[in-house]
């Protein structure tokens, strides 16, 4: 199966190195190769790496024969260069014919500027999702996302993400046996859900230290389980009831009352991979009140349970079962 990975200028050394590793290791297992593999880019010449790593091409993109059965573009550190119009006009032209087509990271800007994101569900990089959606506003970018599939167009988030992408593709291809060989070589998790969040709330509240609402994130953080109404955070930022949900919405991204529940969310997280409490205790801890609550949280949010959270994120180093392996 031929795929062929488009590297633009600046390239993301651990996107490229993920997936190409992974159709390595699928390899290894299969019982003959299966994935021919060919790095191309708009010139033979060795590509230069945003860490400073040096990639060679296998050949340049106008030399490729025939149609791949899948095309991938990599993504580079930040928003790409965009490529030439030659180079657009190639991938405009062979995406629709091959069987599946995507991007990791950032390399979504180049698949917009090649047209191919119109009416399509999209991700990229949380980083850059608001400036994908606002240079192709045909496209419906999920930015929250690991990687979105839509027919055949498949684009995931940056860096770690493209091993989930191209683990899904090796499922896809091979089965999960094949797949779930090569996420145990790579020391990695066969699937996380493509709806899960790209990053935790946590790190998003550290990135706004210098905002006018760093305050309230910081007592929602701490307080979990205090009264984190709308009516009570828009007191202690000293702000309308209204005003405060309006610069709250546009200045962090999402309504008061959903951050409140993401960072509940990922307090429970880090209780359930870090300890052994039941799934009430957890619950209780991390502001929901109760386990049914919690569950309707990770439900909405996450698309699993918390049990199914814990089966597919945490390992115990004795085989014990938790107590949160409980149905909840």
């Amino acid at each position: 199966m031929q795929v062929v990975i488009f590297v633009p200028s600046n390239v993301h050394a651990l996107e490229l190195a993920g997936l190409t590793d992974v159709f390595a290791e699928a390899n290894a297992r299969a019982a003959e190769k299966f994935y021919e593999v060919t790095i191309v880019a708009e010139d033979d010449s060795p590509v230069r790496c945003g860490s400073g790593l040096t990639v060679l091409p296998d050949i340049a993109y106008f030399a490729s024969q025939g149609t791949p059965d899948t095309l991938l573009v990599a993504g580079s550190v930040g928003v790409p260069t965009a490529p030439g119009q030659a180079v657009v006009a190639w991938l405009a032209q062979m995406a629709p014919r091959t069987r599946r087509y995507g991007s990791v990271c950032t390399g979504a800007f180049i698949l917009g500027d090649a047209g191919l994101l119109v009416d399509c569900r999209v991700t990229t990089h949380w980083q850059f999702a608001s400036l994908l959606a606002e240079r192709f506003p045909d496209a419906r970018v999920e930015g929250d996302h690991v990687f979105v599939r839509d027919g055949a167009l498949i684009t995931s988030a940056g860096s770690s993400a493209a091993i989930d992408l191209a683990l899904s593709l090796v499922e896809e291809d091979l089965g999960r046996e094949v797949a779930l060989y090569v996420a145990r070589r790579l020391v990695v998790f066969l699937k996380r859900p493509g709806d899960q969040s790209q990053f935790s709330v946590h790190l998003a509240a550290q990135a706004l230290d210098r905002s006018r609402l760093n305050r309230v994130q910081q007592y929602i953080l701490n307080h979990p389980t205090a009264d984190l109404s709308v009516d009570a955070l828009a007191k202690i930022a000293a702000m309308s009831v209204r005003n405060f949900t309006r610069v709250f919405s546009q200045e962090i991204g999402i309504p008061p009352s959903e951050y409140v529940d993401l960072t509940r969310i990922d307090v429970a997280r880090h209780l359930i991979e870090g300890s052994r409490l039941t799934v009430d205790a957890i619950a209780m801890k991390a502001g929901f009140g109760s386990a049914r609550a919690m569950r309707r949280a990770f439900l909405a949010h996450l698309g699993v349970t918390p049990s199914e959270y814990r089966e597919r994120f945490v390992t115990s180093g004795n085989g014990a079962r938790s107590p949160l392996s409980d149905p909840v």
